[in-house]
C-alpha cells in the first residue's frame, strides 16, 4: 500500500535529505511549507489508493495547463514516483490551443529544466471556439470538449492508459452545485472515470486537495503560472457564481466546503427520491402479529 511504502521510501529532500527531485529545488524551508506539502502528498496518496488508480507498469499522460493546480499535480506525482510509491511512468503534456499571447516557450523550458519527460502539442482550438460560440455565450463547454478529444488522441499515440487531470476538491464541489442549480441532476466529476470508448481512464488525484492549498504550494515554489485568459475574460460564468456562493458559506462557517465534500462520499440512495437508484416499489414493511395471523 502507498501508506506503508511512505515510511520506507527515500527521503524527500525537504526533511534533511541530500537528494531532491528538480521540481522541489528552491522549496521554502519553513515549517509551514513542509506541513502544506506533506498534507497535499498525503491527500493525493489517499485518493490514488482509495479509487484504485494504480496499474503497475502503466503510463500516465499528466495534463499540464500551466495553472497552479496542474503544477501541484505534476510535482506531487513526481515526488511519489521518485520515492518509489507510484509505480507508473509519467509523461507531462501541454496542449497549446492557440490562444493569442500564450507564452509558448514557458512550459517547454520549465519541463526541460526540471528534467520531466514531456510532449508539447499545438492545436488551434481557439479559432474554432471563437468561430462557433455566439457572442455573449461561454466558451468553456466547447473548449473543454475539443481539449479532451485531443488529449485522448495524444494518450493513445503515446501508449498511455490514463489521462490525469488537475481538478481539485473545490472543482468537484463547484461542479456538483452547477449540476444541481443549472443541470437538474446530482452529479459531479468523479476521481476515476472510464471514457466512453472504454480504452482510457481519467484520473483526478487532487480530488481531496483544497484549491487554496494548490495556490499556496505553486506560489511558494515560484512555478511560472500561466492564466487562462479565454475563460477568465468572461464575466458571470456559472462556475464563478457558484464559487462566490461557496466562498460566502466558507467565510461564515469555516470548514463548510470540506463538510459538503464529505457528503458527496456519503450518499444514501434510499434517502433520495430517485427510483432508479432505489427500489421503492419493492420496499416491504414488516407485518404485524395480527396481520400475520389474520381474522379469527
Amino acid at each position: 500500500m502507498l501508506e506503508e511504502g511512505l515510511e520506507d521510501g527515500r527521503d524527500d529532500g525537504l526533511d534533511g535529505g541530500r537528494e531532491i527531485h528538480p521540481l522541489f529545488h528552491g522549496a521554502p524551508a519553513t515549517t509551514e511549507f513542509r506541513k502544506l506539502r506533506k498534507r497535499i502528498v498525503r491527500e493525493v496518496r489517499e485518493a490514488i489508493e482509495q479509487y484504485g488508480m494504480i496499474e503497475r507498469g502503466a503510463r500516465w499522460l499528466v495534463c499540464l495547463s500551466g495553472g497552479k493546480d496542474s503544477y501541484t499535480l505534476l510535482a506531487v506525482l513526481h515526488e511519489l514516483q521518485w520515492r518509489g510509491l507510484l509505480p507508473v511512468e509519467l509523461l507531462a503534456c501541454n496542449l497549446d490551443q492557440g490562444q493569442p499571447g500564450f507564452p509558448a516557450t514557458v512550459l517547454p523550458d520549465f519541463l526541460t529544466r526540471m528534467k520531466v519527460p514531456h510532449r508539447i502539442e499545438y492545436q488551434d482550438t481557439y479559432s474554432i471556439v471563437m468561430d462557433k460560440v455566439p457572442a455573449g455565450r461561454t466558451y468553456c463547454a466547447l473548449c473543454s470538449r475539443l481539449r479532451r478529444g485531443n488529449l485522448y488522441r495524444i494518450a493513445r499515440e503515446e501508449g498511455c492508459s490514463a489521462v490525469v487531470l488537475g481538478h481539485h476538491r473545490d472543482d468537484i464541489l463547484e461542479t456538483f452545485f452547477m449540476n444541481l442549480f443549472h443541470g437538474g441532476r446530482l452529479a459531479t466529476m468523479p476521481p476515476k472515470l472510464l471514457n466512453e470508448e472504454g480504452d482510457l481512464f481519467v484520473y483526478r488525484p487532487l480530488a481531496f486537495v483544497a484549491e487554496a492549498d494548490c495556490d499556496r504550494f505553486a506560489r511558494a515554489m515560484n512555478y511560472p503560472i500561466i492564466p487562462c485568459d479565454l475563460c477568465g475574460s468572461q464575466d458571470g460564468l456559472q462556475r464563478q457564481q457558484v464559487k462566490q456562493i461557496l466562498d460566502g458559506w466558507e467565510a461564515r462557517s469555516p470548514g463548510r466546503r470540506q463538510v459538503m465534500f464529505r457528503a458527496l462520499m456519503n450518499v444514501r440512495p434510499s434517502h433520495l427520491p430517485d427510483p432508479g437508484l432505489f427500489d421503492f416499489t419493492g420496499l416491504m414493511r414488516a407485518l404485524s402479529k395480527d396481520e400475520k395471523t389474520g381474522p379469527n
